[in-house]
């Protein structure tokens, strides 16, 4: 995170530094006093300590001291007594609140906009009861609440430990205040209370999640600043969509139910442990047991999962900054038909209002001269719109004025703009009907999709109509945002889809996200993968970026290489700096683009299935490695490949050259391009075939493609259809796999078995599957 020499507005802030403050007043959590093995509560005290300059060798550092109270009149505590509650959410999710205060602050336990649906309460979990500890069990692992000290563990169905809370006296270290215990401190400043609960880390343990975070995907040694942020780009620790839950390779995960800013550290402060900084008073933390796939699925149960876009979504969005007229629209579907470019979204940026980035939701009357012809024209041929907007209104609006004597907009604590611009605010219904007004006759001429850009910025130090501080609503900002275009889309549409920058958790109930402003280059394009990776471990199914980079024009030998990786995530965007559109760069880039886009299409059938499978267990489509393999040890280390789906390895060239080193799981692996074969459990150095991209196809897999490729998804011929069986060797097995098939709304299970050499088909449904065509890709060995 990027810190400057003095205060700069709507940074992002870092709870961590309130810990190092020699000012503040620190309470240690030390014993429970009181604790009810039935109800699960209790109280725990946490004894007075003082940072205290010491001088060692030379060096002055800040350790921590008990200390008495130095307050009058002497009627305030001298050690801090906060309530803890302990409850079971589902055999695998425990959730554990605690308050900053003696007095439990009055909690709505209903649900939120971060947890749509009442948390449920599961009964099953035994109870074993001694006077120093309570265990509860469950069959995935338990929970030990032990008295003195105060200590949480956790443990898996073998006893074995996965993590435990740490206090001052599991200090190792000579200084008693690395790492930082689990406690509270009260700040000088302004008597606010922040909390920090601490958690051990294992020496080899990895931390997966945190949002779209363009970091490495383990952030083991990281620290990460849980603050919605403009990142301006994809190379920084900043983040347009940071989510508060993380899983760990251990076999556990957490999710802190909060808005407020908080700050993860990972072992970057201390090695072995694990501090998460609140900067709510309210501690409301969910324990998952599992693996990375229980883990989420536990997760996206709470919080939500991700809905499936439309079939139409799926196709190529053409777009750069900025198509500005009527005329440019016509003409780039016009060379889209005469290339032969597959496509199904044409995308205004910041140019269709009159005055450029002005937005009033209105066409411009001089370069626009019949919008509503224009978006069915488009119609008619299969493209549909997407139009930009943003919550932002500047004072050359006409709508700055409107929103201000409405009061639909952001305030400081004297009523006044806290900001040049006048901001929506989300959390008051009135402003929300009057925005999603505007929204919705956009939506009736025929406009297909929504980009909801920003949603980075509301203001932290700014008063909202829910009552709440910018503190709060700053990251609540972005899934209102979310919410309030998908709310009016789906009933306008009938479909769930908009076109999102910002996040927070619970947004992924709202897709499509997509990774921001990439600069062009090819970190920044490992980056992206790095950041949908991370997203996806977090929930969100679908996930896009801007192919090419988004800053500058993309260099050709970049852009070819971009566009096969970016074909291969559930949604493909090209967009940024002009120009973006293939006739713009040589007739073999030209060709290159066209081969890539229509390999697309023509794995539809696989892509939109997988789509639907993921929605239902909310899992990502663009998945890491471990996730489908957590039992090989390498794939938790591999950043750079992706699985596409539960069948497709997917590793784009980051770097100029044909081939890469590519790391493939246990099995047999058959290149898509060449058909070569692979063993797993080892590294290959592979050559990409005529498409600039490795894709390995897992043995026994079933590939669903169409046999041609269409100028849009409208024009597919679903009737004609490929199923390629990716076999190595003998099938010894019967091989199961699902299909749908989005015209008919409808999943097929087809059965797979070999019997003498001749490959049998076993349909639950025969009535499509009948016209498939059925191939046997066998590979040949790479040896």
């Amino acid at each position: 995170m990027k810190d400057f020499a003095f205060p700069i507005s709507n940074r992002p802030i870092d709870i961590s530094k309130d810990f190092t403050v020699q000012e503040n007043t620190y309470f240690m959590a030390a014993e429970i006093t009181q604790f009810d093995s039935r109800t699960a509560t209790g109280v725990v005290q946490f004894r007075r300590y003082a940072r205290k300059a010491r001088i060692c060798f030379n060096q002055v550092s800040m350790p921590f001291e008990e200390t008495m109270p130095w307050e009058f009149p002497p009627e305030y505590d001298h050690h801090l007594s906060v309530p803890i509650a302990i409850s079971f959410v589902t055999n695998r999710t425990v959730r554990v609140r605690m308050s900053a205060r003696t007095v439990r602050k009055k909690q709505n336990e209903g649900p939120s906009l971060m947890i749509p649906e009442a948390v449920p309460v599961d009964a099953s979990w035994e109870i074993e009861e001694s006077d120093a500890f309570t265990i509860y069990r469950q069959r995935h692992g338990s929970v030990k609440v032990i008295y003195a000290p105060f200590q949480v563990e956790l443990r898996d169905p073998n006893g074995k430990l996965l993590t435990k809370t740490e206090q001052i006296n599991d200090t190792k270290n000579l200084e008693n205040s690395e790492p930082m215990p689990f406690s509270i401190v009260r700040r000088a400043l302004d008597f606010q209370r922040r909390l920090a609960a601490s958690f051990s880390l294992s020496p080899d343990e990895k931390i997966f999640g945190c949002g779209e975070s363009f970091t490495r995907l383990n952030k083991r040694g990281q620290k990460l600043v849980l603050c919605t942020s403009d990142a301006f780009g994809a190379q920084s620790q900043e983040m347009y969509k940071p989510i508060p839950f993380f899983m760990s390779d251990k076999g556990y995960g957490m999710f802190v139910h909060t808005s407020a800013p908080l700050t993860f550290d990972f072992g970057n402060t201390y090695d072995s442990t694990n501090t998460i900084f609140l900067g709510d008073e309210e501690m409301d933390l969910f324990l998952f047991l599992g693996s990375p796939k229980e883990i989420l699925s536990e997760y996206t149960a709470l919080t939500g999962r991700s809905p499936v876009p439309p079939l139409w979504s799926f196709g190529l969005w053409m777009s750069r900054i900025t198509y500005k007229s009527e005329e440019e629209v016509r003409e780039v579907a016009a060379k889209l038909q005469e290339h032969r470019i597959p496509c199904d979204v044409i995308h205004l940026d910041t140019g269709w209002f009159e005055q450029d980035w002005r937005c009033n939701y209105q066409f411009s009357k001089e370069r626009f001269e019949d919008p509503e012809v224009m978006i069915q024209d488009m119609r008619e041929q299969g493209y549909r719109l997407s139009l930009w907007q943003l919550p932002y209104f500047t004072p050359g609006n006409e709508l700055y004025q409107e929103m201000i004597e409405a009061g639909y907009v952001v305030t400081d604590s004297n009523g006044n703009l806290p900001t040049e611009d006048a901001i929506l605010d989300f959390s008051n219904p009135g402003a929300v009907a009057w925005y999603q007004a505007h929204i919705a006759r956009l939506l009736a001429k025929g406009i297909g999709a929504i980009k909801v850009d920003f949603g980075e910025a509301a203001p932290i130090h700014g008063h909202y109509h829910s009552g709440k501080s910018g503190f709060y609503e700053h990251n609540l900002y972005p899934l209102r945002y979310n919410k309030a275009v998908a709310d009016m889309t789906e009933a306008i549409h009938g479909e769930s889809i908009i076109w999102a920058r910002s996040a927070w958790a619970g947004s992924q109930r709202y897709p499509i996200h997509w990774g921001g402003d990439a600069e062009n280059t090819d970190s920044a394009m490992a980056a992206s993968l790095r950041a949908g990776l991370s997203l996806g471990l977090c929930g969100f199914s679908f996930w896009s970026h801007d192919i090419g980079g988004f800053v500058q024009k993309s260099p050709e030998a970049l852009y070819r290489r971009w566009l096969p990786f970016g074909m291969l995530v559930s949604h493909s965007r090209c967009h940024g700096a002009p120009p973006k559109e293939p006739w713009a760069y040589s007739d073999a880039f030209m060709d290159a683009f066209r081969l890539a886009v229509e390999m697309k299409y023509k794995l539809l059938p696989y892509i939109y299935t997988q789509a639907h499978m993921s929605s239902e267990q909310g899992f990502p489509l663009v998945r890491s490695l471990f996730f489908e393999f957590p039992q090989d040890a390498t794939s938790w280390y591999i950043e750079d490949e992706y699985m596409l789906g539960t069948d497709i390895l997917v590793a784009p060239l980051m770097e100029e050259g044909t081939g890469r080193n590519v790391y493939l799981p246990a099995g047999q692996w058959i290149d898509y391009q060449t058909g070569r074969v692979y063993a797993g459990a080892a590294w290959h150095a592979i050559e990409a075939g005529v498409i600039p991209i490795v894709m390995l196809v897992r043995e026994g897999a079933a590939i669903l493609h169409l046999k041609e490729a269409a100028l849009t998804t409208n024009h597919l011929d679903w009737d004609r259809m490929v199923c390629t069986l990716y076999m190595a060797s003998e099938v010894e097995e019967i091989i199961q796999r699902t299909f749908y098939h989005p015209l008919e709304e409808k999943l097929y299970t087809v059965e797979v078995t070999q019997t003498n050499g001749c490959f049998q088909f076993t349909e639950a449904t025969k009535q499509q599957i009948q016209a498939w065509d059925w191939e046997i890709m066998s590979g040949a060995s790479s040896k």
